[in-house]
């Protein structure tokens, strides 16, 4: 079973920046057996429905982003580390949120907005910000 953990979350104020990271794993006698093809980030504020933020292709490294972050968030991926991060900067009170990082691990064209092409998902971890 692979397990995701984010981290990094925190209450901030306006303008200020945040780096999250999720971290991929799954427990076994020896080594991993599963194959990460993309990640993504996900958030769901409250009374709000969950959206798409960002995602990153493994194999690639392309990057998508959300219209509201896409100048100011960055993600990326350390592929050794099966660990995937989101620099935030600016940051704003709309950005408070549960932040939940997602991993796909079966290849294929897939669709990186969409909730239903990951199979595996964190907790999430809260994202607070104040003016």
């Amino acid at each position: 079973q692979v397990r995701l953990v984010e981290s990094g979350g925190g209450s901030v104020q306006t303008g200020d920046s945040l780096r999250l990271s999720c971290v991929a794993s799954e427990q076994t006698f020896t080594k991993p057996t599963f194959t990460i093809y993309g990640m993504v980030w996900f958030r769901q504020a409250p009374g709000k429905e969950r959206e798409f933020v960002a995602a990153i292709e493994w194999p690639g490294g392309d990057t998508h982003y959300s219209v509201p972050v896409q100048d100011r968030f960055t993600v990326s991926r350390d592929l050794f580390e099966n660990t995937m991060y989101l620099q935030m900067h600016n940051l704003k009170p709309e950005d408070t949120a549960v932040y939940h990082c997602a991993a796909r691990t079966f290849p294929g064209t897939y669709y990186y907005r969409e909730e239903y092409s990951y199979g595996h998902w964190g907790q999430g971890i809260q994202v607070t910000v104040s003016s």
